[in-house]
């Protein structure tokens, strides 16, 4: 009697990461007050990010803050950086939206987290951000960031997939050129001026 039992829950018990998996959407888009993402569940990634950088006045501080989970969408979580070469990196940048403690609360979801090697988070791309706000005192700017995957990508032991690359368009409002930045996912070994594409 408790075998007619048992079989059936060992059956649903493996079958349940394969019905999981196919409930997850592979793009699905969210819009917040400060930026707008196109979030895959099934990499657990954002694909892109866009937002605009303007002049702030800082009144917020992120000390205390870490990154938090949505309820409502299947993202990355600390598992999937823990013990790896990879940052939590903020693709709409916290030092941007300082100006309100919810907008820059807003920064620190998993949605706005993408696995950026260490070394270019915290040296070059951080070093260019910088020089968006800089930018962003003299004219409004509108940011796309594309993460970029190959077309079968690695994953970290948690499960979230591995960007190869990030591609940063920067807009000026005024004047109509756009700056294009390509930073393949690894340890920088030049400037992040050197990073550009295109004028």
């Amino acid at each position: 009697m408790k075998n007619r039992f048992i079989y059936p829950l060992i059956v649903l018990l493996y079958l349940f990461p394969t019905y999981l998996q196919a409930q997850l959407r592979d793009s699905v888009l969210v819009k917040t007050s400060i930026f707008e993402v196109m979030y895959s569940e099934t990499k657990e990634q954002p694909l892109w990010v866009k937002y605009t950088a303007k002049p702030i006045k800082k009144v917020a501080d992120r000390k205390g803050m870490d990154f938090y989970k949505e309820k409502d969408y299947h993202t990355s979580d600390n598992n999937d950086y823990k013990g790896t070469v990879y940052d939590k990196g903020h693709m709409a940048p916290a030092a941007h939206f300082t100006d309100s403690k919810e907008n820059l609360k807003q920064t620190f979801t998993y949605l706005n987290a993408a696995l950026q090697r260490d070394r270019l988070n915290r040296t070059e791309w951080r070093l260019l951000e910088e020089q968006e706000r800089k930018w962003a005192n003299v004219q409004p700017l509108n940011v796309h960031i594309k993460v970029i995957f190959d077309q079968n990508p690695k994953k970290v032991e948690g499960g979230a997939s591995i960007p190869s690359a990030f591609r940063k368009t920067i807009h000026f409002t005024k004047g109509d050129s756009t700056h294009v930045y390509f930073f393949p996912n690894e340890a920088p070994n030049k400037k992040w001026w050197e990073y550009k594409v295109k004028n």
